[in-house]
């Protein structure tokens, strides 16, 4: 019985789906999902016959990719899913034809911690990669500032968020080529998603 269009994506992110249907994520390739949580874009990727890397600090969500993977009967090591930290990842350099960070980084600390994040998911990618990022920004609504780069949203948390300037200029600073132009979900009164995808050169 061919699977429903549910079973097959499972809860993935419409703009992580947007990839796969442009074929610039697609089966064969080396993949990360940097902050997976309980594995909501990898669900299709698994099933694909994708080699799946993954890496939380909860270590329930990764326990339930893992849990995913051997379900799917991927013949993936355990070992390739684990608990750790963004800043400081487990991979050699070049490692990854995709890197995937789907709401994680506005989650940063300050500064120094947004930017350790983010040369780590850069080091780890190999040269003509694709780096998805999706997270917090402040293009189309205005939030109370607190400190540097951090301001309240709509429910009261503490959120990192970029704007427009600063995600081209980091473009600039990477020497990466930009593949999508900046594209900003606003979720009225609450928050704005911006989806930032970078391709490493050659």
């Amino acid at each position: 019985m061919a699977l429903t269009v549910q079973e097959q994506f499972g809860q993935i992110d419409i703009y992580v789906f947007d990839q796969i249907l442009r074929g610039n994520i697609a089966s064969g390739m080396r993949i990360l999902d940097a902050g997976c949580g309980y594995g909501r874009n990898l669900v299709h990727l698994l099933r694909e016959g994708c080699e799946i890397f993954a890496l939380d600090a909860n270590p329930e969500g990764v326990e339930h990719v893992r849990q995913l993977s051997a379900a799917f009967k991927t013949g993936l090591p355990a070992t390739n899913f684990q608990q750790g930290s963004i800043e400081q990842m487990p991979f050699p350099d070049a490692s990854f034809d995709v890197v995937l960070c789907n709401s994680v980084l506005h989650f940063a600390r300050d500064d120094d911690h947004f930017k350790a994040m983010l040369s780590e998911l850069w080091r780890v990618l190999r040269p003509s990669g694709l780096l998805f990022t999706r997270l917090g920004s402040r293009i189309g609504m205005d939030f109370e500032w607190l400190r540097d780069n951090i301001y309240e949203i709509g429910d009261g948390s503490e959120w990192f968020l970029v704007d427009e300037e600063m995600l081209l200029e980091l473009t600039e600073d990477l020497n990466a080529v930009l593949v999508d132009p900046l594209k900003t979900t606003i979720v009225q009164d609450y928050r704005c998603m911006t989806t930032w995808v970078l391709r490493k050169r050659p």
